[in-house]
């Protein structure tokens, strides 16, 4: 069982950067995809970023240029830099695991951006 622990989030204003961490306990996250969520709220949690085993990135559209998503294999870590936030992207952002029917979530961390 994995076990994911998100860090980093808080309060800025917009214009300014986070931070976010998100620590695993198991002992193959070198062979997990490593995934950043988010939901606002009142909204569906959707896609922030992601990153494969061999560290190919993908992105929303709304962070492209923004975040970078990447991995930290010796310190079993995925973190999510992101800089010029905007208020629409306050929410809660949650971590996940997927390693084939597997898949793993974190508590999630709240940010939240104003204007």
């Amino acid at each position: 069982q994995e076990q994911l622990v998100e860090s980093g989030g808080g309060l800025v204003q917009a214009g300014g950067s986070l931070r976010l961490s998100c620590a695993a306990s198991g002992s193959v996250f070198n062979s997990y995809y490593m995934s950043w969520y988010r939901q606002a709220p009142g909204k569906q949690r959707e896609l922030v970023a992601l990153i494969s085993r061999g560290g190919i990135t993908n992105y929303a559209d709304s962070v492209k240029g923004r975040f970078t998503i990447s991995r930290d294999n010796a310190m079993n870590t995925v973190y999510l830099q992101m800089n010029s936030l905007k208020p629409e992207d306050t929410g809660v952002y949650y971590c996940k695991a997927l390693l084939g029917r597997n898949v793993y979530w974190g508590q999630g961390t709240q940010v939240t951006v104003s204007s």
